[in-house]
């Protein structure tokens, strides 16, 4: 029996039902890497506040964690599919957790310098690996089992993503931020040793995390190399010319597609990225409450992942899209003009409404690509450092506003206005002229 996968290509799997256990402790290694690399990108909201303490920066410079970690998607988006092609999808795996885990230990001489550049770095080095990985581990979980529940086992891993959201806010609170904060005025009266100690104190509180989640990830990457997974071989069944990787833009469903998703992800990192801050000026919380309530922020994204699913089943995807968008930017108004608990409740709804915003936008921008699919998704997967640009930008206006967080939400904004423009139109699939 075969089943097509995400790229495209058929891989041979086998048709008796009584091997699906031989599948089912591959398959959980393969949904704890979503579990792992959410882990990564969510700790990185608590990251952006707490560097900018610890190093002393301004919002604009803050952002650059997530211009490091997006950027590298962008970089490393087309070398990932040579990797793949190369090693094969296994040892592909095993590549993107030993990058994932050198980029976290980095972390250690990055905190006992208290260098931001090397903190650049190695969030670069983690972006690396997680391009790796994810290019590499959706496949697996699409194969992991029978072709007809493929789609069922891929939102089920993805439910760990969205696990991770909720999980990585509150471990940031508890093990990284510290509730200390202090007036530029009051840090300037400190005592010169007094000031460097607390400097030092808040930058090496992330020691511990990182080298914890290294190593789980160095464990993770042994026990793959051990365990034996299905071969993953091509069938080329179909005789179609593939165009080049600009020539495939000619469907300009997909190019509003790579379009919606560069904007969805800017959105959403910075939904994120300044969800703390946020809460401390608009609902005057400290960032420890801030913090535990990002975790509620990420709960109310996973469960809007379940609850979309199953709207879906009812409601076209490109509707259901669209109408969250309008939610969406109705609650980017209140965020912006609110004040107290009403603004942690926004940022919540987004959360919520954003959660089925990006594999939405994925599969209607590779619907009819046939044998492109592969060059299209490339695409779709390098929109991707759109979560490197739009925060900066965002950043760069609130500074520019004399650090209003709440002026910075117009970003967010504009980004689902345009994605609401895709769900009303930019999805039907037409061809542009040549």
């Amino acid at each position: 029996m075969q089943v097509t996968n995400q790229l495209g290509d058929l891989h041979e799997v086998p048709s008796e039902q009584g091997k699906g256990n031989k599948y089912l402790l591959p398959f959980i290694l393969v949904t704890l890497l979503f579990f792992l690399w959410g882990m990564a990108h969510n700790l990185d909201s608590i990251l952006i506040p707490h560097l900018k303490k610890a190093c002393q920066l301004n919002n604009r410079q803050s952002t650059l964690i997530d211009t490091a970690v997006f950027f590298a998607y962008f970089v490393m988006a087309i070398p990932a599919g040579m990797i793949i092609k190369k090693f094969g999808y296994k040892n592909s795996i095993v590549t993107g957790l030993l990058v994932f885990a050198l980029g976290a230990f980095l972390f250690v001489p990055a905190a006992n310098t208290r260098a931001y550049e090397l903190f650049l770095f190695a969030l670069f080095v983690i972006g690396c690996g997680l391009t790796i990985l994810e290019t590499s581990a959706n496949p697996y979980a699409a194969i992991l089992g029978p072709p007809e529940s493929s789609s069922k086992r891929l939102n089920l891993a993805a439910s760990f993503n969205g696990l991770a959201a909720m999980v990585a806010p509150v471990v940031g609170s508890l093990f990284i931020l510290s509730g200390k904060n202090y007036t530029p005025e009051q840090m300037e009266a400190m005592p010169e040793l007094e000031r460097s100690a607390y400097l030092m104190s808040e930058a090496s509180s992330v020691k511990l995390p990182y080298i914890v989640l290294g190593s789980v990830l160095l464990l993770v990457a042994v026990i793959f190399i051990f365990m034996k997974l299905p071969a993953m071989k091509p069938e080329h069944t179909e005789v179609e010319v593939k165009p080049g990787f600009f020539s495939v833009l000619k469907f300009s469903h997909l190019s509003w597609a790579v379009v919606a998703q560069f904007f969805y992800v800017g959105a959403q990192v910075c939904v994120t990225s300044f969800f703390i801050r946020m809460a401390e000026q608009g609902a005057g919380m400290d960032e420890k409450t801030a913090g535990y309530y990002l975790g509620i922020y990420g709960f109310l994204f996973m469960a809007g992942r379940f609850i979309g699913t199953f709207f879906l089943k009812y409601v076209k995807d490109h509707v259901l899209l669209s109408i969250y968008c309008v939610l969406s930017v109705i609650l980017c108004a209140v965020a912006i003009y609110g004040s107290g608990i009403y603004v942690i409740y926004a940022l919540g709804g987004i959360g919520f409404f954003m959660s089925i915003m990006f594999p939405t936008i994925f599969a209607l921008g590779i619907v009819d690509l046939k044998s492109n699919t592969e060059t299209g998704s490339s695409w779709l997967v390098m929109s991707i450092v759109g979560g490197a640009i739009l925060p900066y930008g965002m950043g760069t206006l609130i500074d520019m506003k004399h650090d209003d967080i709440q002026a910075g939400y117009i970003i967010p904004l504009i980004c689902f206005l345009i994605i609401l423009y895709f769900g009303l139109f930019g999805y039907k699939v037409k061809t542009k002229a040549t």
